[in-house]
């Protein structure tokens, strides 16, 4: 894989986008038309499950209005007061993290979109797309574009402190995290979180499932960790890795620095787990998915 593009293109993740989208809209809106939309077929996708938890969620508390509304709003309502970025409309909200709900669906904290959501103020939109940007002048926009649809932000903090980010499966092309107000590190963190959205459809689409018996030492969380977990790391921090490579291009003083120490940080762990990482990829069935792991924990080993 020579380059970025080549790198996400994979194509049975369009099918599985495209199939899924169908099914759910057929069970939300049984005997209508197929909705027609002029959003990306991952952005649909996105929008689809956040309109179908928010629509389960409404029948099982016999709230027949609200589920009404997401009957009638296939997309979640997302087209009211999306952000036009360069990878395409994306729906920034910045909820109260002590707001957001925990169910039996996530072991983390999450949102739905839904008729009360209300977007993100100017200033946070205007970092999102900043954001959306300095990934995309990297090569990431592609990436983006499909897994990184719906950002909800959520605490502000320092250079100095742990940003928290996740996703959740249940909710596909669709990231929850802290941000520090620089567009340049949410780059870094958009692409970490949208790189587990693709690894989870890359996997679904090609019916790969990895064995839960082998184990592998992660010295990101200095355990050992299931080969899901631990190819999911080595996957999501080398694409971290290289567009942190780029961006040091562009940068100065302090966010120069930081950036440096994390680049030198990460080498070091992705280091340690480069004879793990090549039996990990045995459990990979795929031919085009396994190289493209391999791929991108070679550049990064590389940089």
């Amino acid at each position: 894989m020579h380059t970025l593009a080549a790198l996400f293109d994979l194509r049975p993740i369009d099918h599985l986008h495209h199939e899924r989208t169908q099914r759910i809209h057929a069970v939300i809106r049984p005997g209508a038309q197929a909705h027609q939309s002029i959003t990306s077929t991952g952005a649909d996708y996105c929008l689809a499950h956040h309109a179908l938890e928010g629509a389960e969620a409404a029948a099982r508390a016999g709230d027949a209005s609200t589920f009404d509304w997401y009957v009638a709003h296939p997309d979640a309502g997302a087209t009211t007061g999306s952000v036009p970025t360069v990878v395409g409309a994306r729906v920034v909200i910045a909820p109260t993290l002590a707001d957001l709900p925990r169910s039996a669906i996530s072991e983390t904290p999450y949102y739905v979109l839904g008729p009360g959501t209300e977007p993100a103020q100017p200033h946070l939109s205007n970092l999102a797309a900043d954001a959306y940007a300095s990934a995309a002048r990297a090569g990431f926009g592609d990436l983006l574009a499909a897994h990184a649809v719906v950002l909800c932000l959520l605490r502000t903090k320092n250079l100095s402190e742990t940003l928290d980010s996740w996703t959740i499966s249940r909710l596909p092309g669709t990231v929850f995290m802290d941000h520090v107000d620089d567009p340049v590190v949410l780059a870094r963190d958009l692409i970490h979180e949208a790189g587990h959205n693709w690894l989870n459809d890359a996997l679904a689409a090609t019916a790969c499932k990895i064995s839960d018996t082998a184990h592998f030492h992660s010295p990101w969380k200095q355990t050992m960790r299931p080969a899901f977990g631990f190819l999911h790391a080595c996957w999501a921090f080398p694409l971290t890795m290289l567009f942190t490579a780029q961006a040091l291009n562009s940068t100065t003083g302090d966010l120069h620095r930081f950036l440096t120490a994390y680049l030198d940080q990460q080498r070091s762990l992705l280091a340690s787990t480069a004879p793990d990482h090549a039996r990990a990829l045995e459990l990979i069935r795929d031919d085009g998915l396994r190289h493209r792991l391999a791929a991108a924990h070679h550049q990064a080993l590389a940089l």
